[in-house]
């Protein structure tokens, strides 16, 4: 009987284990943008506003190695620290031939606190094992990207991935480029 019980408890756990701690939480699409339909960029400037400048390097980089459909261009490359005014920086990407922007951001950082509580095992030959209940604090990441149209001036895509207790950027910027990609292949966007 006990083994009945254990079993899908330890398959459940296990499930969640192996789960992906980065997901899509939210997305938007443009209507106009028609799924199966011709992607509406050819030439693309990538911008991860990111807090120091090797975080975004690094990700404009990874966006820019996993993207094959079309050219994209890692901002720190191209742009100029006199590079202020919008309606100047539109005009020099229309002229350069780019006709989208990715601008990627961390939106939020949630923090949880959750207790643990204790365990006890034991009373063989008096022997008793007991361990402490414990705080644990989980962060959440929450990291925009959004995908505009400089020909029709207008947001087509946006996403917002959440991902728990990231260590590593390396890892959490390909899971999050991961997610991405997979909910845009989902809903017919991008091929």
């Amino acid at each position: 009987m006990k083994m009945k019980v254990f079993l899908p408890l330890g398959l459940i756990v296990l499930m969640i284990a192996c789960s992906p701690t980065t997901q899509i939480t939210k997305s938007w699409t443009d209507p106009s943008w028609v799924p199966g339909g011709v992607l509406p960029f050819k030439k693309v400037l990538v911008v991860a506003a990111l807090k120091d400048e090797s975080s975004r390097r690094l990700a404009e980089d990874k966006i820019v190695s996993k993207v094959k459909q079309v050219v994209v261009v890692q901002s720190y490359s191209y742009l100029q620290s006199t590079d202020t005014d919008q309606n100047k920086l539109e005009e020099k990407l229309k002229k350069d031939g780019f006709d989208g922007i990715i601008l990627v951001r961390l939106t939020d950082v949630d923090k949880s606190v959750s207790y643990t509580p204790g365990t006890s095992y034991g009373g063989w030959y008096g022997y008793r094992y007991s361990s402490p209940g414990y705080y644990s604090e989980d962060k959440t990441f929450l990291v925009e990207t959004n995908f505009y149209s400089l020909e029709q001036k207008k947001l087509m895509w946006s996403g917002t991935t959440s991902t728990l207790n990231p260590t590593q950027l390396d890892q959490t910027l390909d899971d999050i480029i991961t997610a991405i990609r997979n909910e845009m292949l989902q809903k017919g966007l991008i091929k």
